[in-house]
């Protein structure tokens, strides 16, 4: 089984699951998951964890990422892109850069969001764009996103390029929805590409069929990350004889059985160089816990 997680470039009229179901026919596995929905019309960075990087699907969900995107003023649709059946035009008169900057700009911290009907979020069991689907409205929460920041790459009305670092849950088509309702011209988003989810950037990403042809001539292994490398920011420890055999049962280690540490999260590896897993300072008990294990009994045992 190949366990690691590949940066695959996701081109436009893919889903994300499409994508999982062809990389499970080109590596023949069935264990991958994504880790993020893109919507069809988007491209751009998706890394899809195989193997036991499952694990840290979740992990990679809650990062941060960057967007590039094309807002349409003057045009609102059902799902918030231009994909979607127009609901209103307006023509763009009397609005200047300057108030189209400043409301943008106006977005960056903390803001409530409320998630679109045309989304995966589940009400009740059932998906949103599912009920959408079927002419219904349900009613939505508002979620708190935050936005870093947004740099403005250009503004040609009625369309302005900009390029947003935002917090997991940001819907980026809603964003250009809001900007569109505060500038009482209506808005849409027209394009948009993820350049960047946590480590993962879009110079490295690979597309699907540079996957395949990889794989035929095989050299997979040169486009997966390993899973360890997703925590290279904590201390590497390494554990051996009765320790070790409390780590491959994922049970707390004592502070004062490893090498000396200041950080709150280390990696912990075992004598051969096994990557056993993520272990987190209880400084109440003066010892690390379990927070994820990556190192199977089938490994220990071969």
């Amino acid at each position: 089984m190949i366990n690691g997680i590949l940066n695959v470039y996701k081109e436009k009229g893919f889903t994300s699951h499409d994508v999982v179901a062809k990389l499970r026919g080109i590596v023949g596995q069935k264990k991958i998951g994504h880790t993020g929905t893109l919507d069809p019309d988007a491209e751009g960075v998706l890394p899809v964890c195989l193997g036991k990087a499952t694990k840290v699907c979740d992990m990679l969900t809650e990062t941060d990422k960057i967007y590039e995107a094309v807002l349409l003023l003057g045009v609102s649709t059902d799902t918030q892109d231009v994909s979607g059946t127009i609901l209103d035009k307006k023509e763009i008169v009397g609005l200047t850069e300057h108030e189209v900057r400043e409301c943008i700009l106006g977005y960056i911290g903390e803001y409530e969001q409320l998630p679109p009907m045309y989304s995966a979020l589940k009400v009740n069991g059932k998906k949103l764009y599912e009920l959408a689907r079927e002419g219904k409205v349900v009613e939505r929460k508002t979620r708190k996103v935050f936005i870093h920041d947004i740099k403005i790459k250009e503004i040609c009305l009625p369309r302005v390029k900009m390029e947003v670092h935002c917090s997991k849950g940001t819907y980026i088509r809603t964003l250009c929805h809001d900007i569109g309702e505060d500038l009482n011209t209506g808005g849409c988003m027209e394009k948009l590409l993820r350049t960047k989810v946590g480590k993962f950037e879009i110079e490295d990403s690979v597309r699907l069929s540079e996957i395949q042809k990889r794989k035929e001539e095989n050299q997979l292994s040169e486009l997966i990350t390993q899973v360890d490398a997703m925590f290279c920011e904590y201390p590497k420890v390494i554990v051996k004889g009765a320790v070790a055999e409390l780590a491959y049962n994922g049970n707390p280690l004592k502070v004062n059985d490893l090498e000396k540490q200041t950080s709150d999260m280390i990696r912990v590896y075992d004598a051969l160089s096994r990557f056993i897993g993520i272990y987190k300072l209880d400084s109440h008990k003066k010892s690390y816990r379990l927070e994820k294990m990556f190192l199977d009994q089938q490994e220990l045992r071969g």
